[in-house]
Formats: structure tokens, sequence, C-alpha cells
């Protein structure tokens, strides 16, 4: 099911119509989704038989069909023909698929090096009008790196990608080593690579290149990664506030050291965790309270536990922009007791 804004399409709804209500989406009904991405303006729909269909937003090829037709209205199979997919993420403007063996492929805008295949695809249709060659196709990123200090660059042998997320400009994954690689947009350091430099291939992250930080998950906001090593450390690179200073590599969120990390929700400047049985959040402002505090503080530069949300059981949740859904658990009669202090919202 679908809602929200829909301009492009992006609802699969075969109209331009905003909906505030979720609505199924015909073109989808016989079949089981078990995943589903949204971009800044495109949606992708994951079957459980691997296949991808794609809505909305296509000037940049970021459906993925084969062609640059502007507006999908209906959910679309994308060109693709390889092994079944098992995830789909998006960016901003383009799109990344990871196929059942451990194959990534991308595609959409190539702007800032995002899509991986060793260039932005820009170039020059006149004197003064810059172009994109956009990627209209899945494409599969072949080739891996790290640089050392004096910027020699060598190939890494990667045979699976096990997971990855995307932020609007950039993209972080794993493989089966728990190495962590990203690339795309680097300002503000959110590629953890300490230089603010793009980068046009998946390029190894070293800081998570040692024994005791092998990587879990990965997690991307809009200017900022977080990294969720396999002894439960989360750490934090890029920049979440508009101002102040940046973390240009890994570092460690203290407040959070020693909690289990269950979920992570990741939204323009703010962050929401499940850990253990608590829901912490934290976010400069402005915020419109996504974190979920109240009205007497709506946000908090550091990490404070949510405790409107205090004796709920999550069991997913995931941040918007400047909005967040949480998945609660309703089995005992206690949970249900606890979910009915809450509002409930009556469109």
């Amino acid at each position: 099911m679908t809602f929200g804004r829909n301009p492009f399409g992006q609802l699969g709804l075969d109209n331009n119509v905003t909906k505030n209500t979720p609505q199924l989406v015909p073109a989808l009904e016989n079949m089981n989704i078990i995943g589903a991405a949204c971009g800044r303006h495109h949606t992708l729909f994951l079957t459980d038989t691997g296949t991808v269909y794609a809505c909305g937003d296509n000037r940049s090829g970021q459906c993925g069909v084969g062609n640059l037709q502007p507006q999908i209205l209906t959910p679309t199979r994308i060109n693709y023909r390889g092994p079944p997919i098992v995830k789909v993420g998006a960016g901003a403007d383009f799109s990344v698929i990871l196929d059942v063996k451990g194959g990534l492929h991308s595609f959409g805008l190539p702007e800032y090096g995002q899509l991986g295949h060793n260039t932005d695809g820009k170039y020059f249709k006149t004197s003064t009008k810059l172009c994109f060659h956009f990627q209209t196709s899945p494409k599969r990123i072949v080739l891996y790196i790290e640089k050392s200090k004096d910027g020699h660059v060598s190939p890494v042998d990667v045979t699976e990608i096990v997971d990855f997320c995307c932020g609007q400009n950039h993209t972080v994954a794993i493989d089966s080593k728990k190495r962590a690689f990203s690339w795309g947009f680097g300002g503000f350091g959110r590629l953890g690579h300490a230089e603010q430099k793009d980068e046009m291939v998946p390029r190894l992250i070293k800081y998570f290149d040692s024994q005791s930080r092998g990587v879990r998950s990965v997690h991307c906001g809009s200017t900022y990664s977080l990294a969720v090593t396999e002894h439960n450390g989360l750490f934090m690179f890029g920049q979440t506030k508009k101002t102040g200073e940046a973390n240009m590599y890994p570092k460690p969120i203290q407040d959070l050291a020693g909690w289990n990390i269950k979920y992570i929700g990741t939204g323009n400047t703010s962050i929401i965790v499940a850990a253990d049985d608590s829901v912490i959040a934290w976010g400069a402002s402005p915020c419109y309270g996504e974190l979920g505090f109240g009205e007497i503080q709506k946000t908090s530069t550091v990490p404070k536990e949510v405790t409107k949300l205090a004796g709920v059981k999550v069991l997913g949740l995931a941040m918007g922009l400047c909005f967040t859904l949480l998945i609660a658990q309703n089995d005992t009669q206690e949970q249900k007791q606890k979910l009915e202090t809450l509002k409930e919202y009556k469109p």
C-alpha cells in the first residue's frame, strides 16, 4: 500500500493525485511484495520471486526500465535479466539492487559517482550545456578498490555483497567478509575516508578493516552514514546538523555503547534507534516532531529515550525526511493496553 505525495506517479496508482490514506496498488495486487524503497520521487517494489517493479520520476533513468520516459505511473518491471533480486534501495535520483549471488547493480543519475561505475557521467552537449549519460538499465558494479595514504589505488577482491544502504547521493555496502565500502558524494565526510572527495567506485573504508571492527549493518541519512559493528558498536560519519563539525571518519556514539541495537531509522537530520527494550532518538532543529519527544522539548543533540514508547515492543522502524513510522507488537494484553494509551490518527 502506498500513500503521500504523488507528483510523478510514485505511488504507482496510475495517476498524480496525492493520497492521505494507504491505497492498495492495483498493478501489484496478485504479487507478494517483500521489499520496497522510496527515492525522492520514485519507488521500487520487490516481489518474492526476486523481480523488481518501479514507478515515478524516471527523468534520470532511476526506474531502470531501459528508457527515459519522464513519468511511470504504474509499477513497471525493470530491464534486468540476472539472478533473482533480494534487496532494493533508492537514493534521491538513483537506485541500487542486490542479487541473490551477491552482485550489486545500479541505475539512474551518475552525477557524483554514486552508481559506482567509475564515472560521474558528465559531458558537454554545447560549450555551456552540461548533460549526463544516465544509466537507464541496471548495470553491475564490477570494481572495488582501496586507497593507501599516498593515493595508491589497488583493487579489492569482493566475491559477495551481503547488504547496502543508499543516502541521497551516496551508497555504503558490506561484503561477506564484513568489510564496508562507500562511494558517491563525499561532502561532510559521509563516505568515512577522512576526505571530502567524491568516489566513483566503491572504496574500502579503512577504519573498519581490522580484526574487531567487522560491520554488521549500514544505514545512510541524507548527509551522513551509520555503521553497526559485529560487537554492537554504533559509528557515525558525516554530518547530521546543518552547522558545526562533520565527522570525517567513523566515530563511535558513546551514549549507545553496550546497547543491543536492533533497528535504526535515518532521516534528514534525525536518527531513531530501537535498542534493548527502549527507543532512543536524537536530532538538531528544525525538527517536525519526528523524534516523538512531545511538545516541550522537540529536539536533542544527544541520544535521548523516547519515554512515550516505554513498554512498547518495536518490531521495525523507518524514517522519512521529517517523519517516523514504527511497527509495534500487540500480542499480549499488556502490549494492547499500552498501545491504547497512544493517540489514534483518524483521517
